[in-house]
């Protein structure tokens, strides 16, 4: 992508009256948090059968299994905010960004200080017991290798995050329907695009300028006005400046 198209699409989205942010797991690959189609992603074997040891089959029958796989490839607690996150925050706090929707868990666009931040899978610093609902910050994983367990009624505590065989968060899904369709300028960062029902929040766009920046090509390349295959990093950083 050359220097000029870049400035032609800052020009846009200086000038756009309500710029919508639709990120995925590339956004956070900065940070250290491997994706999960990439070369270092979860799937790198081509063993889809990861996607069993994070579905709500494995956390009901095999907590055990469940949260062993959970910590070792979910969670990232020494995870901060790379370019991108602080670089959509700045934005936001100039009202030129008016929503983040992540396919996220890791709370990074929150610690960078992104406020309108809709996060579609759930979060990671959120458990809630599955039998009383009692709510428990990040730190009920705290104890060892243990499945944690509800201190109310000794039920098996969950990570309040949207697994394989579940629905997403339908208040979620309207809400980030809503902002794409209110947009006049849409970007798609560090996403396949392929994970539905996520991505088909994409066709609910309606405006001018729509922007996919990610390394490999998307079902959704051809809709896009600009396609970048180049660093989330680099180009909002050159974006936010001012």
């Amino acid at each position: 992508m050359s220097q000029q198209q870049l400035s032609e699409i800052k020009k846009r989205l200086l000038a756009s009256k309500y710029a919508v942010f639709f990120g995925g797991a590339g956004v956070s690959t900065d940070s250290g948090i491997p994706d999960f189609r990439g070369s270092k992603g979860l799937y790198r074997s081509g063993d889809e059968s990861n996607e069993y040891y994070l579905s709500r089959d494995c956390l009901l029958h095999e907590p055990e299994t469940f949260y062993t796989f959970y910590r070792r490839n979910m969670l990232y607690p020494s995870a901060a905010p790379n370019a991108t996150h602080k670089a959509l925050a700045q934005l936001e706090q100039r009202g030129i960004i008016r929503a983040v929707i992540t396919q996220n868990i890791d709370g990074l666009h929150q610690a960078a200080g992104s406020k309108r931040v809709i996060e579609l899978h759930g979060t990671a610093d959120r458990y809630y017991c599955t039998r009383c609902r009692k709510v428990y910050g990040k730190g009920i994983l705290s104890g060892g290798d243990n499945v944690p367990i509800c201190t109310a009624c000794g039920a098996v505590v969950r990570p309040d995050v949207t697994l394989y065989g579940e629905a997403l968060d339908g208040f979620n899904f309207a809400d980030a329907h809503n902002e794409i369709a209110k947009a006049d300028v849409l970007f798609a960062g560090g996403t396949s695009l392929t994970v539905h029902p996520a991505a088909s929040l994409l066709d609910a766009f309606r405006g001018k300028h729509f922007i996919i920046i990610n390394y490999s090509p998307t079902p959704y390349d051809g809709a896009a006005e600009y396609v970048l295959r180049e660093s989330l990093s680099d180009a909002f950083t050159f974006f936010a400046a001012e």
